[in-house]
């Protein structure tokens, strides 16, 4: 490989697609028979970035209960702490209404005025901002930074176990959270985060921003662990990475909350069509990617995304987020415990 090159072949290795639009990090290689399959050897094989390999071997049902424990935890936890994040929001937007009544309102309209000019300018910018939008600068910021980590040639071997999920890794579970902000290909990220950009504020306004985050780290986690399920079925590891299964998970919950929204293609503004069709395409198109055995995407990651945010649409704001209030009567009791 050159590492400040754009392709990087990992030979004798099957590798899945990418979570994601299109990328050029690993080019795929297939098994010739199910018969070959089974009678090949696996251990760590050499990639074309120097000095690191990438573990390979038959993937069992009985090691994935570890990463489904994981997905479990991360995103229950993620609720969590968006819940009792929004509750400190709402406490301390209170708390600064009582000591100064009518300062949010002011600052909201005029926003913060900053020391120098340029402060200012990008202060006022970001005002502007919509609220799904604000949020997601920083999600994109993190993405960016992943993205230029991949060009250190000494980080490549961190990048390569930690970012990308791999189920046949001894590193199994982290990668499925860090693999969501990793992306190797500038098309790639560039794809990526146009979509979330798009869809953000829808998300952000209907949820929040404290529940988007929840539903974006749950979807991303989901998305990998049902890729290792569909690696396991077929007894083929590979590597992914990418933001797509989290962002099909944003996509699942927004077209189906808003069926009737018009969406059009950014190639062809000309053509619209309704968002409820357009969810049900593209998890039909996933569908038959899983059925059919096609590599350029990983397909089994975007159905496991955009299902959850289809569930979470249907039955996780109503049952789950809004019957959160033991939860937060829970907190409240011991953050007033823990200040006494």
């Amino acid at each position: 490989l050159d590492p400040y090159g754009k392709k990087c072949i990992l030979s004798n290795v099957p590798i899945s697609a990418v979570r994601g639009f299109r990328t050029t990090l690993f080019r795929k290689s297939r098994w010739s028979s199910q018969s070959s399959r089974s009678k090949r050897k696996f251990g760590p094989v050499d990639t074309q970035f120097e000095g690191v390999k990438v573990e390979s071997g038959p993937i069992q049902f009985s090691k994935l209960w570890k990463p489904l424990g994981f997905t479990a935890l991360i995103s229950s936890g993620s609720f969590v702490c968006a819940a009792i994040w929004q509750y400190e929001n709402v406490r301390a937007r209170a708390i600064a209404l009582i000591r100064k009544p009518g300062s949010l309102i002011h600052d909201r309209v005029y926003g913060v005025r900053k020391q120098g000019s340029w402060r200012n300018d990008v202060n006022t910018w970001w005002n502007g901002l919509s609220e799904g939008h604000r949020f997601f600068f920083p999600i994109c910021f993190a993405n960016c930074l992943v993205f230029l980590a991949w060009r250190v040639p000494r980080l490549q071997g961190t990048m390569v176990r930690y970012f990308c999920s791999n189920p046949a890794s001894r590193a199994v579970c982290w990668p499925m959270v860090l693999s969501t902000f990793s992306h190797y290909s500038g098309l790639h990220l560039l794809a990526n985060m146009f979509v979330l950009h798009s869809f953000s504020s829808g998300a952000v306004a209907s949820l929040g921003k404290e529940q988007f985050l929840g539903l974006y780290i749950s979807a991303g986690v989901i998305s990998t662990m049902s890729s290792y399920l569909h690696k396991a079925v077929i007894k083929q590891p590979g590597l992914s990475l990418g933001a797509s299964g989290a962002i099909m998970g944003v996509l699942g919950y927004v077209c189906t909350q808003y069926p009737d929204t018009r969406l059009s293609i950014i190639f062809l503004p000309f053509f619209s069509f309704p968002a409820g069709a357009a969810i049900k395409v593209i998890m039909t198109i996933d569908a038959a990617g899983v059925l059919l055995g096609w590599r350029f995407f990983d397909h089994a990651a975007h159905l496991g995304g955009a299902a959850f945010g289809i569930a979470w649409s249907y039955w996780g704001n109503a049952y789950i987020w809004q019957k959160r209030e033991p939860l937060l009567r829970w907190w409240h009791d011991l953050r007033d415990g823990s200040t006494k």
